[in-house]
């Protein structure tokens, strides 16, 4: 234990600032030619542009957004469903979670026409584009009327 030793060059000589010009740190002590930021509690604030105009107040904000009240329907294609389920098969949200067709914190699905379907399917509770719902009708299949969500609306 008394033979560990720290090894050459681990550990180095605090930098003495300020100690006269032979030492390389002397006048300045390394902040330049002083100025805002080489004083103690120097600086200027976040988003300050030097006395121009900044942009977080150049960019324009009024106006209604309707952002946050926007709903989107994440899109599954007709072929993908006749993929995944069988003849004679009711397709409802909690169905799309279980076979993983959508991810489980998905709200809003929405069925599109791309693809083809020859099996009758049962769509209940979704919106359906109309491209959709004549494939699936012309297979044979049904789709029932959508339910809003409670959630929704208000």
């Amino acid at each position: 234990m008394n033979m560990i030793r720290v090894p050459e060059g681990a550990v180095r000589k605090r930098k003495r600032l300020g100690r006269g010009m032979g030492t390389g740190v002397g006048k300045t002590s390394g902040k330049g030619h002083n100025g805002q930021n080489a004083r103690s509690g120097g600086g200027v604030r976040p988003g300050f542009e030097g006395g121009q105009m900044p942009l977080y107040r150049r960019i324009a904000r009024r106006g209604f957004s309707n952002y946050r009240f926007k709903v989107e329907h994440v899109p599954i294609n007709i072929g993908a469903l006749c993929s995944a389920f069988d003849a004679e098969a009711v397709v409802t949200l909690e169905e799309l979670k279980t076979r993983r067709l959508v991810g489980r914190n998905v709200k809003n699905v929405k069925i599109l026409g791309q693809g083809e379907c020859s099996i009758a399917l049962t769509i209940q509770g979704l919106p359906v584009s109309a491209g959709a719902r004549t494939k699936i009708e012309a297979a044979g299949g049904s789709v029932a009327d959508v339910v809003e969500d409670p959630e929704r609306e208000g």
